[in-house]
């Protein structure tokens, strides 16, 4: 290559940045989820697609809800060079949490926003959004410890508190703790197709996606020990995607009757057992979308939905998008492989 061709070519892009804005009584383990799974996001050649910077109302120490604190070297101006500006929980949040209003060191802070930053929020860090009025008319959710408080604080947001997370766009919330991490891998997989995001998962050792919402976990009766679980039915199932499946036959699999079963599979994945093999047949879809040529009638067999009119339903209903159009998204965003191969091929 010549040094005209060197000089020429254009410069990589930057990353895009995200931007963790700490607060006072934060919690360490959401701190660290965006710096962990956005850190984690590489493209083909294994550059990092994201930046992950954190800033404070002031710089210098924030104190945790834990016996140390941590030294932030950004103040609040760093929010302006934001693409993305990810808030997590706090338990100190005074007047937000206890009055649904803003201190005016946050809405100074928060002042320094360029239109159209994505906003996302950790668990009760929608409080701050909410406050700001960023959640206005839009479906949100937290912790569901705090979702009937969040309502009426905040009655002009649609909250739904069965969700792991909700996306609107360029607002985005979790609900509690871990489900921070549900929602980046949610939005590395919007950014850079479910290639990447499965990668960051598997690096990070968790699942690319969890079943069910937060409904799993609001607090209720647990399943005595005991009492057989459903692992092995959703394990069969698994197998036989492509194949009419009947709710007796996975009934059978567990030797329960049919009401028992279906209680049991609600209990134990928050949603029913139809609803959570549609979740498996999308993601079906979306794995061959992305990783094959294949026709869309052969797509639509392979995920068990039959013909490609049922394919294209199913898929717009849970992504936005048609299988075409995601396809053609995320088709061409797929890394080099540097481990083994979990590459989904069709049955022979």
């Amino acid at each position: 290559m010549t040094d005209r061709a060197r000089t020429s070519a254009p410069p990589p892009a930057r990353p895009h940045r995200v931007v963790v804005l700490a607060l006072t009584g934060l919690l360490p383990f959401e701190l660290g989820i965006p710096h962990r799974i956005f850190g984690r996001a590489k493209d083909p050649a294994g550059r990092p697609l994201y930046e992950i910077l954190t800033c404070a109302l002031a710089p210098g120490p924030v104190q945790t809800d834990a016996d140390f604190a941590i030294d932030v070297a950004h103040g609040p101006e760093l929010l302006a060079t934001a693409d993305t500006v990810v808030v997590p929980a706090s338990y100190e949040l005074g007047p937000v949490y206890d009055e649904g209003r803003l201190t005016p060191e946050l809405r100074a802070a928060l002042a320094h926003l360029r239109p159209g930053t994505r906003l996302v929020a950790i668990c009760t860090g929608g409080y701050v959004l909410a406050a700001a009025g960023f959640l206005d008319g839009r479906r949100a959710t937290t912790h569901w410890a705090s979702a009937e408080h969040f309502q009426r604080l905040f009655p002009a947001v649609l909250v739904d508190p069965e969700v792991l997370y909700t996306d609107d766009g360029d607002v985005l919330t979790s609900a509690g703790v871990a489900a921070g991490i549900d929602l980046c891998l949610h939005i590395v997989r919007c950014d850079h197709g479910a290639a990447v995001a499965n990668d960051v998962a598997r690096r990070t050792v968790v699942p690319p996606h969890r079943e069910g919402g937060q409904a799993q976990f609001i607090e209720r009766p647990v399943p005595r020990p005991h009492l057989a679980s459903t692992a092995a039915a959703r394990a069969w199932v698994m197998d036989r995607l492509h194949e009419p499946v009947r709710l007796t036959e996975l009934a059978r699999q567990e030797a329960m009757s049919v009401r028992t079963f279906t209680r049991r599979f609600r209990e134990e994945s928050g949603v029913s057992p139809g609803q959570w093999i549609l979740m498996q047949r999308v993601e079906r879809a979306r794995q061959l979308l992305e990783r094959t040529e294949m026709p869309m009638e052969q797509v639509a067999r392979e995920a068990g939905f039959g013909h490609a009119q049922s394919l294209r339903k199913h898929v717009r209903a849970a992504l936005g998008v048609s299988p075409t159009a995601y396809r053609r998204t995320f088709r061409a965003t797929l890394p080099v492989p540097d481990g083994p191969s979990d590459e989904v091929r069709p049955r022979p």
